[in-house]
């Protein structure tokens, strides 16, 4: 079992739950990016660099995925390709993404992207604040200790 990171969209404060993980648990934890990440440090932690602004980062996730590995990842195009390769996707607020809810989610996605396309911006944003911390890192628990039983 891996633990491989969407790193380019992964809040640091995120970043940093899932390296203390990796080091307390001994998993294997890649980081994938197209910069060099300070914070990827560690005895079982590697940062992987791809072509800057090349989407590259899904791409080498996706090739190097396995049934049973851990996906972190705010992108949910990316979640759908892993979740299908029988690995299992969350993202940086906690959510875990499912054969049984990938479809719903990839549709929310793309009806978001055409209100944004047509002007008409959705209420939220991006913030990540302490309850998301929290809901990320309560998930992230969850998931990591069903995949290693």
């Amino acid at each position: 079992m891996e633990i491989l990171v969407d790193a380019d969209s992964c809040p640091r404060r995120v970043r940093s739950i899932i390296r203390k993980a990796a080091e307390r648990t001994r998993i294997k934890t890649v980081f994938v990016s197209d910069r060099k990440l300070a914070d990827a440090k560690g005895d079982r932690i590697e940062n992987v660099l791809v072509e800057h602004g090349s989407g590259d980062v899904d791409d080498y996730i996706v090739e190097h995925v396995q049934p049973g590995d851990l996906v972190i990842t705010h992108d949910i195009p990316l979640a759908a390709r892993v979740v299908e390769k029988g690995a299992v996707a969350l993202d940086d607020r906690g959510s875990v993404f499912t054969q049984e809810n990938i479809r719903e989610r990839l549709s929310v996605r793309d009806a978001l992207a055409e209100l944004r396309e047509a002007g008409v911006t959705p209420v939220g944003g991006d913030a990540i604040g302490e309850r998301e911390i929290r809901l990320f890192a309560g998930a992230f628990d969850r998931e990591l200790t069903k995949l290693q039983r």
